[in-house]
């Protein structure tokens, strides 16, 4: 356990092993056995059926105050990238404005991962941010629910029908899966996840190889005491609102 602990605590350990996956002699990460994944799943469903009913009062107020703040739907429906490839419609509160062209996006996912982007930070602090920062695009209320994570709330919706899980890796849209080498797709070899490591380790001041690393490692060294850690971790992050954007 205390290479689990380490991994957690200092990602840095995580992301020396990059070459590992690269190379042409390691395309393939550690399947799960068919207990684990029933195991993983029924915990999943339990869990999102439970927190969508107790949550509901606090799901209708984040809805009312988009309502109030901006013209549109509450929910934003999107095509992402799922586990082996597979696409599915994930559901988040709408943080933009419905006129919103998404080109600037493309362009900055294919930068960022192809590792075309500064080093330097792109919000003006100390800290490298890898995520487009006082975009325009974003609602008042959206900017609060983005940087706190509650925008993703909505997606327990998709751990209930079995498209995501609980942890996991975050799913691509598909212009950015389009830029992904082959060991980059290794991340998706499981359902996608709500939060994962990547989120607890720095979310958006984290470079792309190094969320994938972070991914990979996940997979390798599944169990349920890793994805309780990363749930607990999680909170502070959503609390504190520590590298959202």
């Amino acid at each position: 356990m205390r290479k689990l602990s380490l991994a957690l605590d200092n990602s840095d350990k995580v992301r020396q092993r990059t070459g590992t996956f690269a190379g042409d002699d390691r395309l393939s990460v550690r399947e799960r056995s068919a207990l684990e994944r029933f195991v993983k799943r029924m915990l999943d469903f339990v869990a999102s059926a439970v927190l969508l009913v107790v949550g509901f009062p606090f799901f209708l107020a984040i809805a009312l105050l988009i309502r109030l703040t901006s013209s549109g739907p509450v929910f934003f429906r999107q095509k992402r990238i799922g586990e082996h490839g597979e696409e599915f419609t994930l559901f988040k509160f709408r943080t933009m404005r419905t006129d919103c062209d998404d080109a600037s996006h493309r362009e900055f996912a294919r930068d960022f991962i192809l590792g075309r982007m500064d080093d330097s930070p792109l919000d003006g602090s100390e800290t490298s941010v890898y995520k487009i920062t006082n975009d325009p695009r974003v609602t008042a209320i959206g900017s609060f629910l983005r940087k706190t994570s509650l925008d993703e709330l909505p997606q327990f919706i998709n751990i209930l029908r079995g498209e995501m899980s609980i942890v996991g890796p975050r799913p691509p849209l598909a212009y950015e899966y389009d830029c992904y080498e082959d060991w980059h797709k290794l991340r998706l070899a499981v359902r996608p996840g709500l939060t994962g490591l990547w989120q607890v380790s720095g979310r958006s001041t984290v470079p792309f190889h190094e969320m994938v690393m972070l991914d990979l490692y996940y997979i390798e060294n599944w169990t349920l005491l890793l994805d309780l850690k990363i749930m607990l971790r999680t909170v502070p992050v959503m609390l504190t609102g520590a590298g959202g954007f």
